[in-house]
């Protein structure tokens, strides 16, 4: 990525008194509602509508951007123009970290932003797996998963020590080059005890927790081998609390975090939901709900800002297994679901607490970099408490005297993706290779290279300059995304608008899962 990217709250923001009014109604008449239905029904797992013709086609092309961004040696290799690269990487300190796939247009690992990506992908495939199986985009998935899985293994070679990165930015940015030419340098960042970097340990904990349910039942050594780097990364993050942004000041110009304290509740709820084990679930509620989550005030979902994924993750505790948790802990997790559903009143484009963060042309806009990320990480929130309305038999949402249903929330959904996929002001697909009209002039330096072009670290920069369209396409690749008044500038030098992310990739093939045909979730994940 080429300039920083920073969350930043909502306009709207509900205050916990408003809340707590709320829970003290709501938390009776919910666990009764719970404890009278048995959830066993709620779900039966294999049995989908009819398929969407158009999300299964963008999603058969969103998920093939996992292979352009593959680093490594690459296995039964579906991107004509890629090849092996990276194939040193780790080897100063005797590791292997080939794997992993590349940030964005460049050819730098960022470890923070790439467990995020593993997270989302997990989660889709854990809740949209069948989904993805009726479309025949399950495998796909679970091996894109894998590859990002191995690599964070592998950069986790001891508790307390976790390669965060390869590769330099300023260097990488001072050369124009294929990843499989590439003659850069490529050094390694580490966070350990005494440079602590505790929302990236974090996140990469939940990421592997997530990956172990999804490998549960088909690779249960690998599942275990997760869970066990999970839980080591988690206690690491925990126990030695700082922010990689102060102990690493240069990680602050491209992935600055502005807080670990989400981090640490997002891969304590995915800790609990990989393990069932109530010391998760008292973390994220007793002992640190207070500190940590910012009850009452929803907030933008992303790479740096995991509240919102946290509220709706624990909602689905609250959900579908709220009868066998205590009372104390089930109030604090009302307060969560409480939370989420500000998140989702907000996201509605007529509720009384509508967000004003979004373009006249319909989508959600909080951002000028990347300004796909948070319209694509709401909707597919969106599409998830949906179903988790519908699956635990929740009729309404109630938005401040208004009242909506999960079909509003995935209309909502609807909405954003079909945005993307060309239903905006300018008729155009910012999901490269869906129909005939999308960007031609990607920030990406694989894409706008020749393959036999032969070309050193500063004299790529001509590809860069040219005024040729990219000779390769970046198949499935979701470019950054529209100016505020919904335009884009195509230019393969417009990196703020035209530079595709690793991590979009995971939340737009989410989104799609959940929308390419309806479906029941199941209540667990086990």
């Amino acid at each position: 990525m080429e300039a920083e990217v920073k969350s930043r709250s909502w306009g709207w923001l509900l205050t916990v008194s408003v809340i707590a009014s709320i829970v003290v109604a709501a938390s009776v008449l919910t666990l009764l509602r719970q404890l009278n239905h048995p959830n066993g029904s709620a779900s039966v797992q294999g049995n989908h509508g009819p398929i969407v013709k158009k999300y299964a086609d963008a999603l058969s092309i969103a998920m093939q951007f996992f292979d352009v961004q593959k680093s490594g040696k690459l296995v039964n290799n579906k991107i004509y123009w890629r090849g092996d690269s990276g194939m040193e990487d780790g080897s100063e300190r005797n590791l292997d970290l080939s794997k992993g796939m590349y940030d964005a247009g460049d050819l730098v690992k960022f470890g923070f932003p790439l467990a995020f990506t593993a997270t989302m992908l997990s989660w889709a495939i854990l809740e949209y797996g069948d989904q993805m199986r009726a479309v025949k985009q399950l495998d796909h998935a679970q091996d894109s998963l894998k590859w990002i899985a191995d690599y964070l293994i592998n950069a986790h070679p001891s508790e307390n020590v976790l390669y965060i990165q390869v590769g330099d930015p300023e260097i990488d940015h001072r050369c124009w080059q294929r990843p499989e030419s590439m003659t850069e340098k490529r050094p390694l960042t580490q966070v350990n005890t005494t440079y602590p970097g505790t929302e990236v340990a974090a996140e990469t904990a939940a990421a592997m927790a997530a990956a172990s349910l999804v490998f549960k039942k088909t690779n249960s050594t690998y599942s275990h081998l997760l869970l066990k780097h999970s839980k080591q990364l988690f206690t690491f993050a925990d126990t030695y609390r700082g922010s990689y942004s102060i102990s690493i000041p240069q990680v602050q110009v491209y992935y600055n975090s502005t807080g670990y304290g989400d981090e640490l509740l997002w891969a304590s709820s995915w800790l609990y939901h990989a393990t069932k084990d109530a010391y998760y679930l008292e973390y994220v509620t007793l002992k640190n709900g207070i500190a940590f989550a910012n009850w009452g005030t929803p907030t933008w979902f992303s790479w740096d800002n995991k509240l919102a994924g946290t509220q709706v993750l624990l909602s689905r505790v609250n959900f579908f297994g709220a009868e066998d948790i205590p009372i104390i802990e089930n109030l604090d997790l009302q307060i969560y679901r409480k939370t989420a559903e500000a998140f989702m009143c907000g996201l509605l484009p007529d509720s009384p607490t509508a967000t004003s963060s979004r373009t006249e042309g319909g989508l959600i806009w909080v951002s000028e970099w990347n300004s796909l990320q948070h319209p694509m990480a709401s909707a597919f929130l969106a599409v998830i408490f949906s179903d988790y309305m519908l699956g635990s038999y929740t009729e309404n949402l109630y938005c401040e005297g208004k009242l909506y249903n999960s079909m509003d929330l995935r209309n909502f959904a609807i909405s954003q993706v079909d945005y993307v996929l060309g239903n905006n002001p300018l008729g155009m697909s910012y999901l490269l290779a869906y129909g005939s009209n999308y960007p031609q002039y990607v920030h990406h330096r694989g894409a706008s290279i020749p393959t036999n072009a032969t070309t050193g670290c500063r004299d790529g920069f001509k590809w860069l300059n040219a005024t040729d369209p990219n000779p390769n396409v970046a198949i499935g690749a979701l470019v950054g995304g529209p100016f505020l008044n919904d335009t884009y500038i195509d230019s393969r030098n417009n990196s703020m608008q035209g530079e595709p992310t690793t991590y979009n990739a995971a939340l737009i093939v989410g989104l799609l899962s959940g929308l390419v045909t309806i479906s029941s979730i199941a209540p667990s994940f086990d």
